[in-house]
């Protein structure tokens, strides 16, 4: 195996054209360039250099070597800047997934302020629901994923592979229109999800309202959905206009106006954990850790 250091004893040699010259250019002893060329003849398993009394040339071999030694050096030093640079947040990419509601309040202040700290540190972002970002991350898809899980809710264990950070707690809440019987309640600031069993509802998915259906059956109800929408904007606009009730995510309802509707405290609560996901190699790069930290720190203004 060639190595760097023999590759620029080498160079050295050949264009002061002896050990002691390429030594004091190099700021190392005579024998200890010796010693690194035989070691390097050794390794490439022919002389490359021919010594005739005072005079030193390369041979065929060695006038290849230093040829190909430019290049190779070369790249390497651009390699260790580069590098260099990465390990130094001067450079470096981030390709972060979220779900929607943290894409829109979470993850603007945390972007904005890594790009003030490291403006060479570029981050991407793409949208999706977990369990879908998890698995984009354990794909190799994303270097962070922004996800969430209920309390009490099954699978946590599915996360036992990644290092999780802790972000915030998020409560639902339950979305009224203003005109409602319980909106006029002067002191109604919260509200059993079971008196809301005989309203029609706004809700998601399919496969996102699972939460939303399972709190409504243990109160006792399935809900009657008329309308299905994964947009938050167009669930608050359904139910300022009089068409429904909804159980949102606090985060959710601060991330759009919520004209014409009211929001009560859902009783029991129901909470979800906010966490940012990534992989145990990907914690070490410092891209990665500054984005964490950037997320950690916007949560903590988003409590206060």
């Amino acid at each position: 195996m060639i190595e760097a250091r023999h590759l620029r004893v080498l160079r050295a040699v050949a264009a002061t054209g002896s050990f002691s010259a390429a030594g004091r250019e190099l700021g190392c002893t005579q024998p200890a360039v010796s010693q690194q060329m035989k070691a390097l003849e050794t390794s490439v398993g022919t002389p490359l250099l021919i010594r005739s009394g005072r005079e030193m040339r390369l041979t065929q071999a060695g006038e290849a070597l230093v040829r190909h030694a430019a290049g190779i050096l070369a790249g390497l030093t651009a390699a260790e800047e580069e590098v260099a640079a990465i390990a130094g947040l001067r450079a470096g990419r981030v390709r972060l997934v979220s779900f929607p509601s943290g894409s829109s309040t979470l993850v603007p202040a945390a972007l904005a302020a890594l790009r003030a700290e490291h403006p060479g540190t570029r981050v991407s972002l793409e949208e999706a629901e977990p369990p879908r970002s998890v698995e984009l991350l354990r794909e190799g898809d994303c270097d962070v994923a922004l996800a969430f899980r209920y309390e009490g809710a099954a699978g946590a264990e599915e996360w036992d592979d990644l290092v999780v950070r802790p972000l915030l707690t998020d409560r639902l809440v339950a979305l009224v229109p203003e005109r409602h019987r319980l909106a006029r309640t002067a002191s109604a600031e919260s509200v059993a999800i079971g008196e809301l069993a005989a309203e029609p509802w706004i809700a998601g998915c399919p496969r996102c309202r699972g939460q939303l259906v399972e709190v409504c059956e243990a109160a006792g109800f399935t809900p009657r959905i008329d309308f299905a929408t994964d947009d938050y904007p167009a669930v608050v606009g359904l139910v300022g206009a009089g068409l429904g009730v909804a159980v949102l995510p606090q985060l959710a309802v601060e991330s759009v106006r919520p004209r014409g509707a009211r929001t009560l405290t859902l009783e029991p609560p129901v909470r979800r954990e906010i966490v940012a996901l990534t992989l145990p190699d990907l914690a070490q790069v410092p891209a990665v850790a500054a984005t964490l930290d950037q997320l950690a720190r916007a949560a903590d203004r988003s409590r206060g």
